[in-house]
């Protein structure tokens, strides 16, 4: 992506640009410069502010603007312990990985329990297109203007990306331009291990379901118990502290083995998992579409337990969404035991902990629970934790991370996080979801929007992956720009609906004409939003984003409405769903038997009080892709219902989603190499 300057555009910056004493007045010191670097993109220095300092790097930006990589890689990044200490942690408070990234320690939240909370602001977009539209790198820039230019304490909460996208189609996810989390190659790749961590545990799970039902298959009830508690030495038995849950589950309420009747014997030790009802797949962190479905037990050995099963890409596990959602370690133990992997075959849920195994799922999960603490380009903290699937998942970084963020930057400092897709999407489940979880309340939602994209919402032309783009897209059509706000208009109704105010984030490039701007101006405040505001950050880091910094200052400031919720809990699962289909605009929703059915098994089994999690595409407020802008009076078709309980919601799929991708023709491998003289990554997008 890259931006290009006209007169027009020069205008609209010229303030940041020409008027210098609005920031570059502001006293520097070389006197306690924490890093120089020799390149052209920047240098690092320490700002004076108010008597103390701040770690913050002055970026010198070049035009075109270089490949994000490029930039990456010639910014020096400033030692983790500088980014830790402007947020007052100290090295007992976070565990380093390198020079440049740190876990920050749970333990944290006990000591700053009593600072109020900063501001709260989540970004969300319009409904997502192939042109893109900038969530993640607004979401820097912003962070960037508030912390390097504003003078505000600031913590951009953002998800771990996925490898699957990196070496496939999207490629990274760090921002863009001089908007950027670096260093950008660590944060694409392992990070620090937590998505590892998550599919080790989903895989150990996986194993267990296959090998409990292996072992029941081959062993009468009285060799299983004998297996699952042998007595010691003494000849005593005894229940490990797993067993006393299931137990329970179970109202039997004994706690010495030999005290227990054949019945009882029975029921305790077994699982009689019904092999059709099984949710629970491998998973692998890596796009791999011959993974999507196989058959396991082919092997002599395992007697002839053969059942069709797949992977899924590590993102979608539940454990996951697990982690993004989970308050405490004690949160997430209960949370990852509660997880059910299908029903016995007398209809009953099966959990982690019926098979023994949430206490060792927590101990693989008990350092991925920690928040990675990072930068930006220009110096501002950032925290990477968790990164569910928008789709089957609700597609948010976590509750902990958000938690710890608003502490640290205490009040009248900010806090900003991103939502995966669309508003429709992504800020929907942060509200209904996270929200709902984490009782936290933002003052205010971001809506990204940029003109090309709404040119194709109001009927562009077909964008086509490696075609050069129609020239609707890089020449004025106002009326175009204008039939396209209608998609606009419905994410800022509904957003302003949960009662934050709504700024409109307009990513300019170098085609936009100032007719155009206007016209999604206009349309964004006759939709209701608090403000709409054209941004460069791209092209020139937070310097290109500091009326969006003011902006949303204003709109934190001046709140007034409470967070309201789309829909209660106590409500019917169908109710749920259909108040969320309302606000796609659907005329109505439509069930399929099988949807029917898991609804009603839901029900009985006591799961109807949970939040739902629509999966659904994210290319339309429809189930239909191709539609575009705002569509409504369609019927949405509800094809299945299925829970991520441990997480703690309920996912009915409109249409089919595909939770491992493929590879493409050309996949971003291709680029992606490694300078052995320098030792830095290079061909990463």
């Amino acid at each position: 992506m890259t931006h290009h300057l006209n007169n027009f555009h020069v205008q609209i910056i010229a303030k940041y640009f020409n008027n210098s004493t609005n920031f570059e007045s502001k006293e520097y010191t070389n006197t306690q410069k924490v890093r120089i670097t020799n390149n052209k993109h920047s240098i690092g220095l320490t700002k004076k502010m108010g008597g103390s300092s701040k770690t913050v790097r002055k970026l010198e930006v070049a035009t075109p603007v270089p490949a994000d990589i490029d930039i990456a890689n010639a910014v020096e990044p400033l030692h983790i312990a500088d980014i830790a200490a402007d947020l007052n942690l100290s090295p007992r408070h976070y565990d380093l990985y390198g020079k440049y990234k740190a876990k920050v320690l749970l333990s944290v939240l006990d000591e700053v329990q009593e600072t109020q909370d900063g501001y709260y602001v989540v970004v969300g977009g319009i409904t997502p297109t192939p042109l893109g539209e900038g969530k993640s790198t607004t979401t820097v820039g912003l962070c960037q203007a508030l912390g390097a230019f504003l003078d505000k304490k600031v913590v951009t909460c953002l998800r771990q990306p996925s490898q699957g996208p990196t070496f496939g189609i999207k490629g990274g996810a760090a921002g863009g331009g001089y908007s950027q989390v670096i260093p950008m190659d660590e944060f694409n790749l392992h990070l620090t291990g937590d998505i590892h961590a998550i599919t080790a545990s989903n895989n150990l799970l996986a194993a267990a379901i296959d090998t409990r039902m292996f072992h029941e298959s081959t062993q009468s009830d009285k060799a299983l118990f004998n297996r699952l508690c042998p007595p010691n030495k003494e000849g005593k038995r005894t229940f490990c502290n797993i067993m006393h849950r299931r137990l329970k589950k179970l109202g039997i309420d004994k706690t010495n083995p030999d005290d227990l009747t054949p019945e009882e014997v029975t029921k305790f030790a077994r699982l009689d998992i019904d092999p059709d009802s099984i949710t629970w797949r491998r998973v692998m962190d890596v796009n791999d579409r011959f993974l999507r479905k196989i058959s396991v037990g082919q092997g002599p050995d395992e007697k002839g337990m053969v059942r069709e099963t797949g992977f899924d890409i590590s993102v979608a596990s539940e454990i996951m969404a697990v982690l993004a959602l989970t308050t405490s370690l004690a949160d997430m133990r209960e949370r990852l035991g509660k997880m059910v992997i299908g029903n016995s075959k007398a209809g009953e849920p099966i959990t982690a902990d019926d098979l023994g195994l949430g206490g060792a799922l927590t101990v693989l999960m008990k350092d991925a629970i920690n928040p990675t603490l990072m930068q930006t380009l220009e110096g501002t903290p950032v925290l990477v934790h968790a990164g569910p699937f928008a789709n089957i998942a609700h597609g948010n970084s976590s509750i902990v991370a958000d938690k710890i963020a608003l502490k640290l930057v205490g009040p009248g400092g900010f806090v900003v996080t991103e939502a995966g897709f669309g508003s429709d999407i992504g800020t929907e489940k942060f509200m209904n979801i996270k929200c709902r979880y984490s009782g936290l309340t933002p003052q205010c939602a971001i809506v990204v929007a940029t003109v090309r994209a709404l040119k194709m919402h109001g009927g562009g032309p077909q964008v086509v992956a490696g075609k050069p783009l129609d020239r609707a897209y890089l020449t004025e059509n106002v009326g175009l720009v204008e039939a396209g706000c209608v998609n606009l208009a419905r994410h800022i109704i509904n957003t302003k609906a949960y009662g934050s105010n709504v700024v409109v984030a307009i990513n300019m490039f170098s085609s936009d004409t100032e007719a155009e701007l206007n016209a999604v101006k206009k349309a964004a405040m006759d939709a209701g939003a608090f403000d709409a505001v054209i941004c460069t950050h791209h092209a020139h880091g937070g310097k290109g984003a500091v009326d969006l910094g003011i902006a949303v200052q204003k709109a934190c400031e001046n709140v007034t409405q409470p967070l309201r919720f789309l829909y209660p809990l106590d409500i019917s699962i169908k109710e749920k769903i259909e108040a969320i289909a309302k606000s796609y605009g659907a005329a109505g929703v439509e069930y399929s038997e099988q949807a029917e059915k898991k609804i009603e098994m839901y029900s009985k089994q006591g799961f109807s009080n949970l939040p739902i999690c629509m999966a659904k595409t994210q290319y339309s407020f429809s189930h239909n892709a191709a539609e575009k802008g705002a569509p409504s009076g369609f019927i949405l078709p509800i094809r299945d219902v299925r829970g991520s309980i441990g997480a703690g919601f309920i996912y009915p799929l409109v249409g089919t989603m595909s939770t491992m991708p493929g590879l493409p023709t050309r996949p971003c491998f291709f680029d992606i190499d490694l300078d052995t003289t320098t030792g830095k990554v290079i061909g990463l997008s």
